[in-house]
């Protein structure tokens, strides 16, 4: 990766042919994130409660859920916290279920920030959504929260039906290092000889690869962008503590050997320091022999999915992912939103 300092050149806009609803987001956020922290950078602890400030205004509204359901999860990586958003599918029938990671570099957010996003799919897919409040980096690293997340898939297999769950037909889902562990939940069940637990990914503008091309950086990653070159390296050091898990396919996806992972649906902004990343790895696994669909969104940038509530590029994003869940877990119809 390009030393991050110099990767972003001050006289470049990060925004920049930004769709004009999702730029009205970032300015926001970034202003918000200004004002809370004056700019100055704060201790972690400190740094996801601004976080959680910031995003507070984008997770409200959206579907109402006919039940709600916190659940701590005794796993064999210890208890995980559960939110499972029923949008009211018939009880008389198990419903599939999207396992849903949230984003923050594995640092940052939580079931919160992402409950609409949640709940948007939910009631979009006509599905159960099972949020995991997976253990945060740089206290918990690799490989604890992808641990976690694995277990909770076996968990769901003994436990779902006892929420209306059907897990012969589950899917993971995830936005940027949501995405990362759920494809490599996805390589480490098919490692164990368990490939058949998940029967779908929906993966938004995730993080492969802690290498970025320096043209990324350069156009994506400077000063003013959602995802800075700065946080591409600040977020993977929390949760590798620094090591090199270049050639670490649990880690770093983009190395592992691809054959035999389950459907996939990419979610691309056009506009974002890690898009180079989702065409390399939408290449990679149909060399692979996997059936993956992409879908590229022009002018949105990372974390543009958050903005659904004032921008319909974001709102199309969730439908184009829905429907495909709809169609990879033969869902007969979606609940109505």
């Amino acid at each position: 990766m390009s030393d991050p300092a110099t990767a972003g050149s001050p006289d470049h806009d990060p925004l920049r042919g930004v769709d004009p609803d999702i730029r009205r987001f970032v300015s926001l956020v970034n202003a918000d994130y200004a004002r809370l922290t004056g700019g100055k950078s704060l201790p972690v602890e400190q740094m996801r409660a601004v976080a959680e400030e910031v995003r507070a205004p984008w997770r409200q509204g959206g579907p109402a859920m006919r039940r709600t359901v916190e659940h701590v999860a005794a796993t064999s990586a210890g208890p995980v916290r559960l939110r499972i958003h029923d949008p009211g599918v018939p009880a008389s029938h198990p419903s599939p279920a999207l396992v849903y990671l949230h984003g923050g570099g594995w640092t940052l957010f939580s079931l919160d920030t992402h409950d609409r996003v949640m709940r948007e799919y939910a009631a979009r897919a006509g599905i159960i959504v099972v949020g995991v409040d997976y253990a945060l980096s740089p206290e918990s690293r690799y490989p604890v929260a992808l641990n976690q997340v694995v277990a909770v898939v076996r968990w769901l297999q003994d436990h779902g039906t006892s929420f209306g769950i059907d897990a012969s037909r589950l899917a993971l889902a995830g936005d940027s290092a949501g995405g990362n562990l759920s494809i490599c939940t996805a390589l480490a069940l098919r490692d164990a000889g368990q490939a058949g637990l998940v029967q779908g990914l929906v993966l938004i503008y995730p993080a492969f690869d802690r290498r970025c091309s320096p043209e990324a950086l350069r156009r994506y990653g400077g000063p003013g962008a959602v995802l800075t070159a700065e946080e591409v390296a600040y977020f993977w050091d929390n949760y590798t503590g620094g090591r090199d898990v270049s050639g670490d396919p649990l880690a770093s996806p983009m190395c592992a050997d691809l054959v035999g992972l389950p459907p996939m649906c990419l979610t691309i902004p056009e506009c974002d320091v890690l898009t180079e990343q989702s065409y390399a790895m939408a290449a990679r696994l149909r060399e692979a022999g996997v059936d993956v669909v992409f879908n590229v969104y022009p002018g949105a940038t990372h974390s543009f999915i958050e903005a659904m509530s004032i921008a319909p590029v974001a709102a199309r994003a969730i439908e184009d992912g829905a429907q495909w869940l709809q169609r990879t877990l033969r869902v007969a119809s979606p609940v109505a939103a």
